[in-house]
């Protein structure tokens, strides 16, 4: 596969660093959400270097987008009696 084979015509995995730029960022921010395990990469090469799959950003991205999503539909029931975001509110229907 060659870089122009993905969607955004660069290579399939990232470095730390590509990944910061791409989420506007601070490598140490980067590098702590790897840690962590919210985002998603693995160890190459004999130095252990951290790479994300393109992919796997992507995905990580929409997850955030949809989170945010959710969060705006919630805080909105806050502020409405409607049932049509009823199942956005923990614990709604289980009473």
């Amino acid at each position: 596969m060659s870089e122009s084979d993905t969607p955004s015509g660069i290579g399939r995995f990232l470095t730390l660093a590509d990944t910061a730029e791409v989420l506007n960022i601070s490598l140490g921010q980067a590098y702590s959400l790897v840690r962590s395990g919210e985002l998603p990469a693995i160890k190459v090469g004999g130095q252990g270097r951290w790479r994300v799959e393109n992919t796997v950003l992507e995905g990580y991205i929409e997850k955030l987008y949809e989170e945010s999503r959710r969060l705006a539909l919630w805080k909105q029931a806050d502020y409405s009696s409607g049932e049509e975001v009823a199942f956005l509110r923990p614990g709604a229907g289980t009473e």
